[in-house]
């Protein structure tokens, strides 16, 4: 690098020479139109093994990624790793080889006492306690989820005879301190966090939401969060292993129940910018 002269690197250099994205490892047609998103590769997997058939599986550092076919719609799962600064670099790096709708099939802990572990949470919107997406823009820009992808999740949920709860998401850039989590050695500076995000009437916290809405709301593609609970805060419960495993496959099912509901959206809308309740499914 020459002195005095700034210099960065573009997205063209950061893809490789067979053309993929440098993180992700995707080319052009490698990510459907539809995509879901969680943190877990085994959780990817879970939800690909249900696929009419895969037609790709890429993995490249902690990414993975499975494309393949749900009744007949072409969807992708990818896992992402933990944390809003992996959700940046997948999001990124899929809006340059296509605009996806985005779901993430997540997990979560309940700040409400009344939303019981093993339900599902579907986020209006969420508070931005990362700074992830503060170098993308202000403090105060709101983090929303796609109306029409909130529909689609609560709309599954319903479908599926599944307990969910609607409302704002908490999205945090840690699981100890961050969330106010006491542990030995590691006091958190906010250990009062939690129970002042519930006085405020957040339902939930996680790790990548505000981040995901964001950016999708900037590079205009459509996002939408539903969270298993696998923790609640107030009593201080975390789930077993038996209903983790349940849960899972709940939050998965409600992403892919969705994922056909919003391509029923899409028909019926045609040309129109947004879908409304008058048009209809088809």
């Amino acid at each position: 690098m020459k002195r005095g002269k700034r210099t960065f690197e573009s997205a063209e250099v950061l893809r490789t020479a067979a053309g993929r994205q440098y993180h992700i490892g995707l080319g052009p047609g490698d990510a459907a139109p539809y995509v879901l998103l969680c943190g877990d590769p085994a959780r990817a997997r879970r939800c690909a093994a249900k696929f009419a058939k895969v037609t790709v599986e890429k993995a490249n550092r902690e990414y993975l990624t499975l494309t393949g076919e749900w009744k007949g719609i072409p969807v992708s799962v990818i896992a992402t790793g933990m944390g809003p600064d992996n959700t940046e670099i997948a999001l990124v790096e899929l809006s340059q080889i296509g605009r996806p709708t985005l779901l993430r099939i997540g997990s979560c802990g309940a700040l409400q006492p009344e939303i019981p572990i093993g339900s599902i949470v579907v986020s209006s919107g969420a508070v931005r306690l990362e700074n992830t997406s503060t170098y993308y823009v202000p403090e105060g820009f709101p983090s929303v989820a796609h109306l029409e992808a909130s529909l689609a999740l609560l709309q599954a949920a319903q479908d599926l005879k599944l307990t969910a709860a609607y409302g704002l998401t908490a999205t945090a850039p840690g699981f100890y301190g961050a969330q106010a989590r006491e542990v030995p050695g590691f006091p958190p500076r906010w250990p009062s966090l939690d129970a002042d995000l519930a006085k405020i009437g957040v339902l939930n916290l996680e790790m990548e939401a505000s981040a995901l809405f964001t950016l999708a709301s900037l590079g205009r593609m459509r996002a939408g969060c539903a969270c298993a609970v696998f923790a609640n805060r107030p009593a201080n419960r975390f789930i077993d292993e038996d209903a983790k495993h349940r849960a899972e496959d709940d939050v998965i099912a409600v992403g892919l129940r969705a994922v056909e509901i919003l391509a029923r959206m899409d028909k019926a809308r045609g040309k129109a910018p947004v879908w409304l309740p008058e048009m209809g499914l088809r």
